[in-house]
């Protein structure tokens, strides 16, 4: 069985460790996890690994965010993988900053990379990880906000919420969705005691 893990983000040394690159930072995390490294394919960086039997192909494009849906749609036709199979990773910030959201389906949320996503492969039932970013910002200064890295208090818990998402993505895997979610749809900046 096969599954395509797509973190979400924007390539260039100026986005790098950005909010908005939190779906690249995971991915990062479960590919040194899984000791396997990123090379440069259609329309993306992929890398593929295997867990529990589970064969994991892990993508990052590089299209920009607003045209995710371009590496998506032909890695996810490319290898065959069923949309039920797909997990997508990605920044939210109407949800607090260290809290995770796996759902099944769902809108995108005003968020343009799951929004390209869901346009070319026309449907919103496949799965996605929404990663709290939280919503510190001023009114007109979202795009900054977004754009911007993380500050010092946030960068003393974010081991601890990146290796939450790869432990939530490795539990969809092996475990399946309902299980992942009453697991791991909770704030991981209190205490990080959900790691298996």
């Amino acid at each position: 069985m096969q599954y395509l893990i797509v973190g979400l983000g924007n390539i260039g040394e100026e986005y790098k460790e950005t909010r908005h690159n939190i779906g690249f930072m995971i991915v990062d995390e479960l590919a040194k996890k899984l000791s396997t490294d990123f090379k440069s394919d259609k329309n993306a960086y992929s890398t593929q690994a295997t867990y529990k039997g589970r064969k994991l192909l892990l993508l990052k494009p590089t299209t920009y965010m607003n045209l995710s849906g371009k590496a998506v749609q032909y890695h996810l036709l490319q290898n065959k993988i069923p949309s039920e199979n797909l997990l997508v990773i990605t920044d939210d910030i109407a949800i607090p900053f260290g809290t995770l959201r796996l759902k099944p389906k769902g809108s995108d949320g005003g968020h343009n990379g799951l929004k390209n996503i869901q346009d070319l492969l026309q449907t919103t039932n496949f799965p996605r990880l929404r990663v709290g970013i939280g919503s510190e910002f001023s009114k007109g200064k979202q795009v900054d906000y977004v754009l911007g890295k993380f500050n010092a208090d946030e960068q003393k818990v974010l081991y601890n919420i990146l290796e939450a998402g790869t432990q939530a993505i490795l539990s969809f895997v092996f475990h399946g969705i309902d299980y992942t979610m009453n697991q791991y749809n909770k704030s991981f900046i209190d205490n990080n005691k959900n790691s298996q």
